[in-house]
C-alpha cells in the first residue's frame, strides 16, 4: 500500500509534538528542521566547537524514534553539574558525530540510524547561518536566543538569516514529493519561519502540488505575536511563504481557568479565530492536550518551555484524515 508522504517543517517543541502523533500512521514522513537556533545546549556547541545546531534536529529524532524508551530518555538527558551541565547528552552525541565525520548531514543520517527513526530528519540548510531581526526603530537583534526577548510585536521590520543559506538538496526533494507539506505549531519566529528564510525552501513549497496546511498555536506571545488571531497567524505565514494555504488548522478548546491565568500574566492570551479567512479550508478542533509536559532536570530553558501543548494524537489524527483523502 502506498504509503502518503508527509512534510513537517519547523523545530522545537511544536514538531516534536506533531512528528510524536504521526508516526504511528503509515506514512512516509521527512522533518525538515530550522538550524537558527543558538540558545542554552545547542549554542554553547555552536560557539565552542564551530558545529550546525543540533538541539532541534535532536528533538525530531527523538520524536521518530522507535528504539527502546531508555535510548529515547538517553538523548533528552541533560547533564546538572560539572563543566557539562545545561548539555543534553543528545546534543553532544549529534555533535561528536559531526566532528568524526566532518558533515552534519551525515551525522543526522547516521543517528537516526542507530535510533532506528520512523522517516527522516532533513536540516533546512547546511550553511551556518544566525537570525536577524531590525526593529522599527533601527535596532539589530542578533540570535534566534535575543530575538526570543526582543519586542517584536507591532515593531519588526523585518527578518532575516545572515548569511544568506542556501536550501539542503534533501529538503527541496522532500518538499517536491510530499503529498501534504505541514507547518506549525511552534515557535513563531525562532522555529517556523527560519526555514521559510532559507534560500530556495518558500519557492520549493509553492511549486509543489502537496496540500499546504498550516497548524496555529494555541496561544500568542507577548513580545512577538501580542493579540495575534489565527487570522494573524496564517496570514502572517503566508507573507514569508508567498502564498495561500489550502488548509489552517486552529484549537477551539480553551485551557483550564488555571492555565490561563498564568500565561495573562505573561502577557499571552488564548488564540481567537478572528475574522474569517476565505480562500483557505479552516479546521477547528479541540487540540489540547490534558497532559502536564515534563521539563527535563537542567534544561537551562526551561522557564521558556509552554506547559499548554497540542494533543499530538488529536492534531495527528485530523492532519492523516487529510492527507489522506488526497492519496486515496
Amino acid at each position: 500500500m502506498k504509503r502518503p508522504k508527509v512534510v513537517v517543517i519547523g523545530g522545537g517543541t511544536g514538531t516534536f509534538t506533531v512528528l510524536s502523533g504521526l508516526k504511528l500512521y503509515p506514512l512516509d514522513l521527512s522533518a525538515i528542521v530550522t538550524m537558527a537556533d543558538d540558545g542554552g545546549s545547542t549554542g554553547v556547541l555552536r560557539d565552542e566547537l564551530g558545529v550546525l545546531p543540533p538541539g532541534d534536529v535532536r528533538q525530531c529524532l527523538v520524536a521518530l524514534s522507535k528504539s527502546p524508551q531508555f535510548l529515547r530518555q538517553l538523548m533528552n538527558y541533560r547533564f546538572v553539574e560539572g563543566g557539562l551541565a545545561g548539555h543534553s547528552f543528545g546534543n553532544l552525541f549529534l555533535s561528536a558525530l559531526e566532528k568524526m565525520t566532518g558533515s552534519f548531514d551525515k551525522a543526522v543520517e547516521m543517528a537516526g540510524e542507530i535510533l532506528q527513526i520512523e522517516g527522516r530528519v532533513i536540516p533546512s540548510t547546511l550553511n551556518r547561518v544566525e537570525l536577524v531581526a531590525e526593529l522599527g526603530n533601527g535596532t539589530i537583534v542578533h540570535g534566534q536566543n535575543k530575538i526570543h526577548h526582543a519586542p517584536l510585536s507591532g515593531n519588526l521590520r523585518r527578518i532575516y538569516l545572515e548569511p544568506k543559506a542556501k536550501a539542503n538538496p534533501k529538503a527541496l526533494s522532500a518538499i517536491k514529493a510530499a503529498d501534504l507539506i505541514s507547518i506549525g505549531p511552534g515557535d513563531y519566529y525562532g522555529s517556523l519561519i527560519p526555514n521559510l528564510l532559507v534560500t530556495g525552501i518558500a519557492e520549493a513549497i509553492q511549486g509543489s502540488k502537496a496540500i499546504k496546511a498550516y497548524t496555529c498555536n494555541l496561544m500568542t506571545k507577548a513580545e512577538h505575536t501580542a493579540n495575534f488571531t489565527v487570522t494573524d497567524y496564517a496570514e502572517t505565514m503566508e507573507s514569508y511563504l508567498g502564498g495561500k494555504f489550502d488548509y489552517v488548522i486552529y484549537n477551539t478548546k480553551r485551557p483550564s481557568p488555571l492555565a490561563l491565568k498564568r500565561y495573562a500574566h505573561e502577557g499571552e492570551r488564548f488564540v481567537e479565530l478572528g475574522r474569517e479567512l476565505s480562500g483557505r479550508k479552516i479546521i477547528g478542533a479541540d487540540l489540547v492536550s490534558k497532559k502536564m509536559p515534563k521539563v527535563a532536570k537542567g534544561d537551562p530553558l526551561a522557564a521558556q518551555r509552554t506547559l499548554i501543548r497540542h494533543d499530538a494524537n488529536k492534531l495527528a489524527k485530523l492532519i492523516f484524515g487529510i492527507v489522506w483523502q488526497k492519496a486515496f
